[in-house]
């Protein structure tokens, strides 16, 4: 059903400035013997000029108040037929002209707000996810029949040591008391085999390194595990000097 067929649907896109000039005379027409929707007008008249005065205290970027003003400058605004209002009205529609663009802003910073948060969300999922599935390795590690302990020395003293399971193919670095790294620099894993090849075997955060991790790769080929601080991200091979070289005794 149309405005025409109903004039009391229209009260919405009249409070909106949303009508065409010939709808809006017939819905004003209808307005002045309308107790019901007179209200209905005037309620939401006030109730957006509240809400614009509410936003006033939220801050905006500079940014998004320019982007708004570019905007509403690219606009063009259909100019309404001079007509006498009611004192007060046209205050009411520029207050809620104002909520109108300031909801737009701030709803795509709440928007934003909003996919940031999911973001954090799901990285702390997955961040939780991968310590279940680390934790289940280590102890399927740790409780294999097959398990054997190999312990070595680092530089420092620091005992640690390497859980192997050939059965499960997988190895599990421990160890405690290694010092904190700074520069973004990480401690390195190495499988050496026995011609004196190594490969990587897995990173352990600098600034948290003591604790259980799980060796990335099968120890199968595999005579010692290694130990090198390198920079971020690792490195394909080794660019310092071992802290230590943990045998892998049969």
């Amino acid at each position: 059903m149309t405005p025409e067929e109903d004039p009391h649907r229209a009260i919405g896109a009249y409070v909106l400035y949303a009508l065409p000039p010939a709808e809006e005379h017939a819905f004003e027409n209808h307005l002045a013997g309308c107790d019901p929707c007179h209200r209905e007008v005037v309620d939401l008249l006030e109730t957006a000029a509240r809400l614009g005065a509410a936003v006033r205290s939220v801050p905006v970027s500079p940014q998004a108040r320019a982007r708004t003003l570019q905007a509403v400058a690219h606009t063009r605004q259909d100019r309404p037929p001079h007509r006498p209002r009611a004192p007060g009205r046209r205050a009411l529609r520029l207050a809620l002209a104002a909520s109108i663009v300031a909801a737009a802003v701030l709803g795509g910073v709440a928007v934003r707000q909003h996919v940031e948060a999911d973001d954090a969300r799901a990285r702390a999922v997955r961040a939780e996810q991968q310590a279940r599935t680390a934790g289940a390795a280590i102890t399927e590690v740790l409780t294999a029949p097959d398990a054997t302990v190999h312990t070595g020395e680092l530089t420092g003293g620091t005992t640690a040591a390497v859980v192997v399971s050939l059965d499960q193919a997988r190895a599990v670095f421990a160890a405690y008391g290694l010092p904190a790294l700074t520069g973004g620099k990480v401690y390195e894993l190495w499988y050496a085999a026995e011609a004196g090849d190594v490969r990587p075997a897995g990173l352990v955060a600098g600034s948290a390194p003591n604790g259980t991790h799980v060796l990335k790769g099968s120890p199968a080929a595999a005579v010692a595990v290694g130990v090198t601080v390198e920079p971020a991200g690792g490195s394909p091979q080794p660019t310092t000097e071992p802290l230590g070289i943990i045998p892998l005794k049969t």
